[in-house]
């Protein structure tokens, strides 16, 4: 008897280890995925919104917080984001300042990208600085490029959207580009990092830009928004 009793209290101790782990890993993942930075610490916040992220409240996201939104607006030499010029248009309406995003491809010459740019994004005094997401490697180019043409070439794209902008840009850099090309060093741009919760510090400078959620969920809209701070 008293070794079954013993296994008893074996099993209901099992069991409740296993509830409190539970119950622990959904708080962890319900606090995640609802976390931002505090408002005191960063007082202005904003999301980055493309047609992957469906129709959005723009009203809503102002109501919870949002004080300006990055657009996903063309991406390598082609590709647009279908959802940029209604984004535009609501956004505004809602009263957020409003910039564009492009999607690098180290792949497609920059003549090309900045071509795709500056026919989707207006130039517009009253837009935020334009943004380039830099994330894809040249590792899977059809034809192979140098770790040098790509920097050549990305300083080729930035100048050439700059003069349609008329303000300099800020570089989106994901840590696996970063710890390819280095170009935080080598290119004298306002920085845009990606961390969840935690700061990011993998481009050994300052950044201005933060991406501290990357699945914020909300009230906005069906899908979660990417949060973005501002360095203070």
């Amino acid at each position: 008897m008293a070794r079954k009793s013993s296994s008893r209290w074996r099993l209901r101790l099992l069991g409740a280890g296993l509830l409190i782990a539970l119950i622990g890993g959904g708080w962890a993942w319900w606090d995640l995925h609802h976390w931002v930075p505090p408002r005191a610490a960063f007082p202005m916040q904003g999301v980055e919104i493309g047609a992957e992220d469906g129709a959005v409240d723009w009203a809503a996201l102002k109501a919870i917080g949002a004080d300006f939104a990055y657009l996903d607006a063309s991406a390598s030499a082609f590709a647009r984001d279908g959802a940029f010029v209604k984004n535009l248009e609501d956004a505004r309406a809602a009263r957020l300042q409003v910039g564009a995003v492009h999607r690098y491809d180290p792949c497609q010459p920059a003549e090309k990208q900045a071509g795709n740019f500056v026919t989707v994004v207006p130039r517009d005094g009253k837009m935020l600085p334009p943004a380039i997401d830099l994330d894809m490697l040249a590792d899977d180019c059809p034809v192979k490029v140098s770790d040098a043409a790509v920097q050549s070439e990305l300083t080729t794209f930035i100048n050439q959207i700059e003069t349609h902008t008329g303000k300099p840009s800020i570089l989106k850099v994901s840590r696996a580009f970063q710890q390819r090309y280095g170009v935080a060093a080598a290119i004298d741009r306002n920085l845009w990092l990606v961390r969840d919760r935690f700061q990011p510090d993998y481009a050994g400078r300052p950044w201005m830009l933060w991406t501290a959620n990357s699945a914020l969920a909300n009230e906005a809209g069906a899908s979660p928004v990417r949060w973005v701070v501002v360095q203070p």
